[in-house]
């Protein structure tokens, strides 16, 4: 898969709240599937389930089985390649601008 491609699954992937909602569980440890499902008692298992699979097939997160129990892990590194790409470049464009403004407000 191309990078655009890769980086638009996760923003497809990130751009829902509840899919958010569940990376921000995942972030603190792993979950199984049962316990992202009781954490969200708004919703039955199988939305549940479509919310893992575009978070799986977009990298966020990764699945184990471990018997019958389906456990799932935090990928942070689209996220970070998405930062590094977008935001870090546009953060140091505004530092720049913010430098030069203090040194001519000094100045």
């Amino acid at each position: 898969m191309s990078s655009d491609a890769t980086d638009d699954s996760v923003f497809k992937a990130l751009a829902n709240p509840t899919r958010r909602n569940l990376l921000d569980r995942l972030k603190e440890e792993p979950r199984t599937t049962g316990m992202l499902c009781e954490a969200l008692p708004e919703f039955d298992r199988c939305t549940v389930m479509q919310h893992l699979k575009v978070l799986e097939d977009a990298d966020l997160i990764i699945v184990r089985r471990e018997g019958r129990e389906r456990w799932n892990h935090l990928n942070a590194l689209p996220i970070k390649r998405i930062h590094d790409r977008w935001i870090s470049e546009y953060a140091s464009h505004a530092i720049s601008i913010l430098d030069r403004l203090k040194s001519d407000l000094e100045g």
